[in-house]
């Protein structure tokens, strides 16, 4: 009991700071998981999150789309506090859930532009489990939706330190920032390269400056950052009180649903086919008067001589 009491004992003095207040750890989880119906780009994607981030757990697809509440139970059974849910509608749009299991809240996005990391072939890469540094736009000061939002995202997409599969280093950073309304996500690669004589003498002293930062015992280096991907865009729908439920607390009133833009696509083209249609039975009309038509014979006037004499 004396080596066990020493060893634990010791344990706790090793945890403990200076002031006698252990510190808190970050512990965060996400579970990355998919609806039934996406398609081969979706999957991708989902695979390039999941390599970003080393401590999701990516499950199997989920067979209904009316019963989220069921994920607050997966969470729970593989230990996660974090919840990313896409989901798939007619093989064309995607969805995609952010929850705070198993209170809440939950953020329903709905995501437009995605593009993989093997479509773009970009020259940059990043290293297999490292944390990436979170970058978010002043503007998600500017509203409550966006601290919401920004707060949220930065639970799932900041790695802590010392998470499982994780290697420390830091070599890549995740960009988000908000325009028109919609919050638009990039990846970049934190790439260091030595500063040439010929850089130098080109650039000038100042501009050398700016773009360089001093590393010691390695000289002079500059910091450039290479975009990796993948990137996407996320429009915010609904923020919900709970996890996958619960009252609506924010509602976005100038998201315009893709059926909504597409039946509008379809009765536009419609109505160009119906001006067509009816311009061309009016010119057959036209032309039926005058006998400009084939097989029609026009029907005798009044002042003509066959009615005339007749």
């Amino acid at each position: 009991m004396a080596a066990v009491y020493k060893s634990l004992s010791g344990k706790s003095a090793k945890s403990t700071s200076s002031n006698g207040v252990t510190p808190r750890k970050n512990k965060q989880r996400v579970l990355i998981l998919s609806s039934r119906g996406v398609t081969y780009r979706h999957r991708h994607l989902l695979n390039d999150l999941y390599n970003l981030l080393p401590h999701s757990r990516k499950d199997a697809k989920l067979d209904t789309k009316t019963k989220l509440y069921q994920l607050n139970e997966l969470a729970d059974l593989y230990n996660c506090n974090n919840v990313m849910f896409f989901e798939a509608r007619k093989g064309k749009d995607l969805y995609i859930w952010m929850s705070k299991a198993p209170n809440g809240p939950t953020i329903k996005f709905h995501m437009q532009n995605l593009h993989t990391t093997s479509e773009l072939h970009f020259p940059g890469n990043c290293l297999k489990g490292s944390r990436p540094i979170l970058s978010f736009d002043a503007t998600f000061d500017s509203a409550p939706h966006f601290v919401l939002a920004k707060e949220l995202m930065s639970h799932i997409f900041g790695v802590p330190k010392g998470a499982r599969k994780t290697k420390p280093f830091v070599d890549h950073v995740m960009g988000f920032t908000i325009a028109d309304g919609k919050i638009w996500v990039r990846c970049f690669e934190i790439r260091e390269n030595a500063v040439s004589k010929t850089d130098l003498a080109t650039n000038g002293d100042e501009a050398a400056s700016k773009e360089t930062s001093i590393v010691k015992g390695k000289g002079e280096t500059k910091i450039s950052l290479i975009e990796i991907g993948p990137r996407f865009i996320l429009t915010p729908i609904v923020i919900l009180e709970s996890s996958f439920g619960g009252p609506v607390i924010y509602e976005n009133k100038e998201f315009v649903s893709p059926n909504l833009v597409r039946s509008e696509r379809r009765l536009s083209k419609a109505g160009r086919y119906n001006n067509r249609s009816e311009q061309r039975i009016e010119s057959k009309a036209k032309k039926g008067d005058l006998g400009l038509r084939t097989g029609y014979e026009k029907p005798p006037g009044e002042m003509e001589d066959r009615v005339l004499f007749a």
